[in-house]
C-alpha cells in the first residue's frame, strides 16, 4: 500500500433523531428476520408429518408475507428519515 502523506478527513452530520430512528427501524428489521428464520424453521420441522402438514403449509405462507415487511420497513424509515431531514439524502444511504 502507498501512501501519499494526504489524510482525508470525515464529516458526519447526524442528529439526535436520526440515531434513534434508524436504531428503531434497524430493530425491527432484525426481529422480522429473526421471527422469519424461526417460521421456517418450525415449518420445516413440522413437513415430516404427515399429521401437520397442514399447519407447515401455512407457516409457510405467513413467513412468505412477513418477507414482504422488510421492504415496507426499509420504505417506512427512508420516508421517516426523508420527512425529519428533508435536505438530505441521508435516508438513501446506509442501508440495512
Amino acid at each position: 500500500m502507498v501512501s501519499h502523506g494526504k489524510k482525508k478527513n470525515i464529516t458526519l452530520e447526524v442528529g439526535h433523531h436520526e440515531l434513534i430512528i434508524r436504531d428503531r427501524y434497524e430493530i425491527a428489521s432484525i426481529s422480522n428476520d429473526i421471527l422469519i428464520g424461526l417460521i421456517f424453521l418450525v415449518g420445516s420441522f413440522l413437513f415430516f408429518s404427515e399429521a401437520t402438514m397442514t399447519f407447515a403449509t401455512w407457516l409457510f405462507v405467513i413467513g412468505s408475507a412477513l418477507m414482504l415487511v422488510r421492504p415496507v420497513i426499509r420504505l417506512a424509515r427512508r420516508t421517516h428519515l426523508k420527512k425529519i431531514n428533508p435536505g438530505s439524502d441521508a435516508a438513501t444511504s446506509r442501508d440495512f
